[in-house]
């Protein structure tokens, strides 16, 4: 990145990147993946989609039947980007937290974000005040535009200097009010394709938040590789899908997928299975993002709703098991695409569609992309040898001022974490994670993180967290507790705290009391015979795994 082209005012992302010796290679072998030098993914995704299909054309949909066009999701992000660098001092290159429901007006805040040269860092709705102001610190944030539903939390996360402004409230100088008074057109700040368009947060395996910023080109990139070569999408799609946009796959198959090809959204703020199958129905939904979770709960219900308009189906998140593709395929004679992705990546990497699936395979690396399996050194495995994951292409991985960088990357390969196979036609088989990140229902959860909560509670001498097999979530977050003594906490009373701690997806589901952790002799912790502990009932008290 060259200083000398930035838009950015604010130079902190810029600086803050990782140095150059500890990028990844890129690798952009695909004419489409040649991006000008200077590049707003905003106002590519919108202003010239807007251009090629006219202004009537939907964009995004809400559940009761609202549609806005592009020409009307144009002026609307124009006015909030008027807002945002008239009103509330925004300038280039400054961080604004975007937090709220999956609607149109957080869309289009995210939109009005990098149209104004600023850097989005979308979280999620359901996120605690302590995630909050962790994530304000590392990013050095010092705006915010925040659904009014949402906004308690966030202001009790007391972040120093941080500007909140609501929007869908009744206050006079909500975000909706303020645009109302803006004159529109806005002209995109003409950003560089390398100026840090998002930093969407991730946690690692020792639970503190990691930063991946993604540049404006990234943002087309996996449109222009996964969307465009994997999934296909027509002008005429109407996606849907359970992932928030604080999560980047919703990011890509809500907002940047369907805009990049004309076509559009319907945002569901809520997005279970028991919401989706009648939306999907009701709105003629022809392209569905969700988790392998979301396809086996929705099998029970099919017959009550015609899906006879969906043609797509995508699964990320989580490893989807053979047994559900199946199911899904002999219920509705659709090809589940699988895929895998990484938040470092910002979307889908490896996958495969239509007659290329093999199922119980994730698939074969997207067209601009390449992957191999590796052993701890960096070397290639053979076929058929179980081995890490290492993917480049035209995104990758720029932690945030994170140490961890130098784990993430290694030898010019991005190392993903997770243990992989490729047989010998050169398709992907998922093994395991090969770190102690817990996925559950298309979640990440760090267990160090929730571990540091359950210690915030003062009758909790030690904790450990693993994951635990679980038939429908795929795995659960099981909590292996010490109570102080006296101490007669219940399970449901310490996961009543915990809800007030965490997001509701990263708080245990099985809770067993122990009166020791088991340890070495050295006082380390055995995870192991944590994670082979398959007895214990949730409140249960229990004897050590391995102990008498």
């Amino acid at each position: 990145m060259d200083p000398n082209t930035s838009a950015h005012i604010d130079s902190f992302a810029r600086e803050h990147l990782p140095p150059a010796d500890q990028w990844p290679e890129l690798v952009f072998d695909l004419p489409e993946l040649h991006y000008p030098d200077r590049l707003n993914c905003a106002a590519e995704l919108l202003d010239r989609t807007a251009e090629r299909f006219g202004p009537d054309r939907p964009a995004f949909r809400t559940p009761d039947g609202t549609v806005i066009g592009y020409g009307e999701l144009r002026d609307r992000v124009d006015r909030f980007a008027h807002v945002l660098t008239s009103d509330l001092g925004v300038v280039p290159g400054n961080r604004v937290l975007l937090r709220g429901p999956t609607t149109p007006d957080l869309a289009a805040c995210w939109l009005a974000v990098l149209k104004a040269g600023a850097i989005a860092v979308t979280v999620l709705a359901q996120q605690r005040a302590a995630e909050l102001a962790t994530i304000c610190s590392i990013a050095r944030i010092s705006h915010a535009l925040c659904d009014v539903r949402s906004v308690e939390d966030l202001a009790k996360a007391q972040v120093p200097g941080l500007r909140i402004t609501a929007y869908g409230g009744d206050a006079p100088d909500d975000l909706l009010r303020l645009a109302a008074a803006r004159p529109g057109p806005y002209r995109a700040v003409d950003t560089a394709a390398d100026d840090v368009a998002l930093i969407a947060f991730t946690s690692g395996t020792t639970g503190r938040p990691k930063g991946c910023m993604h540049l404006h080109r990234d943002v087309l990139a996996i449109a222009d590789t996964f969307s465009r070569h994997i999934l296909r999408p027509e002008p005429d799609d109407v996606f849907a899908g359970s992932p928030p946009l604080g999560f980047t796959f919703g990011l890509g198959g809500l907002v940047v997928f369907p805009l990049r090809a004309g076509a559009s959204a319907l945002l569901l703020e809520q997005a279970g299975p028991k919401q989706l199958l009648p939306a999907l129905a009701a709105h003629r939904v022809s392209v569905l993002f969700t988790a392998p979770t979301a396809y086996r709960v929705m099998l029970d219900r099919l017959d009550e709703f015609d899906l006879s308009a969906l043609r797509r189906c995508v699964s990320a998140g989580e490893n989807l098991p053979v047994a559900t593709w199946q199911s899904w395929h002999e219920r509705t004679g659709l090809r589940i695409i699988n895929g895998i992705g990484a938040t470092e990546l910002l979307h889908i990497f490896v996958s495969a569609a239509d007659g290329a699936i093999r199922p119980g395979t994730t698939g074969v690396p997207v067209p601009g992309w390449q992957a191999r399996v590796v052993d701890r050194d960096g070397a290639p495995v053979q076929d058929g040898e179980p081995g890490l994951l290492a993917v480049r292409g035209p995104v990758g991985c720029r932690y945030l001022a994170d140490e961890r960088q130098r784990e993430y990357v290694r030898h010019g390969w991005n190392l993903t974490g997770d243990t992989y196979v490729r047989d010998a036609d050169g398709y992907f088989h998922y093994v395991a994670r090969a770190d102690d990140m817990i996925i559950s229902s298309g979640y990440n959860i760090a267990g160090p993180e929730v571990e540091d909560a359950l210690l915030r509670h003062p009758e909790v001498a030690e904790a450990a967290v693993v994951g635990r097999a679980d038939e429908l979530r795929g795995r659960i977050v099981a909590a292996y507790v010490v109570l102080r003594e006296g101490s007669t906490l219940s399970a449901d009373a310490l996961r009543t705290f915990m809800r007030t701690e965490l997001a509701p997806h990263k708080c245990p589901r099985l809770i067993t009391f122990l009166p020791a952790l088991p340890r070495t002799a050295t006082g380390k912790l055995q995870r192991f015979r944590l994670r082979e502990d398959e007895g214990c009932e949730d409140g249960a008290a229990a004897v050590p795994p391995g102990r008498e």
